[in-house]
């Protein structure tokens, strides 16, 4: 009877180690263009609008990285990506899964 409780017991703890670590919508990314990058956006991917800048008055060096929080608390994991550069120029990355992404490069 306990090793059977025991079983259970472990069963549980990593089931809930597997659902914590996929609610963790943490990803490392990474300037890996010759251009600073000024403003970072990441939106569910589907909808019509971009969210607030994630870099606020920050900006993201060539050469740098930066851990982003993407998680805005809808559960989604498809979102987005949207970098700006000092140069003027953007570049979009579609239908990224920060539940299973933990770094993403921007490149040229």
């Amino acid at each position: 009877m306990k090793k059977c409780s025991a079983v259970i017991a472990l069963a549980m703890l990593c089931a809930s180690v597997v659902t914590a670590s996929a609610l963790d919508r943490k990803v490392k990314i990474n300037n890996k263009t010759s251009y600073v990058i000024t403003e970072f956006y990441a939106s569910n991917t589907g909808t019509e609008n971009w969210e607030e800048d994630i870099l606020g008055s920050d900006v993201l060096a060539s050469g740098s990285s930066a851990m982003i929080n993407i998680d805005d608390g809808s559960g989604y994991c498809k979102y987005d990506f949207l970098a700006v550069f000092d140069d003027g120029d953007q570049l979009v990355s579609a239908n990224n899964n920060v539940c299973e992404l933990a770094e993403f490069d921007f490149t040229e």
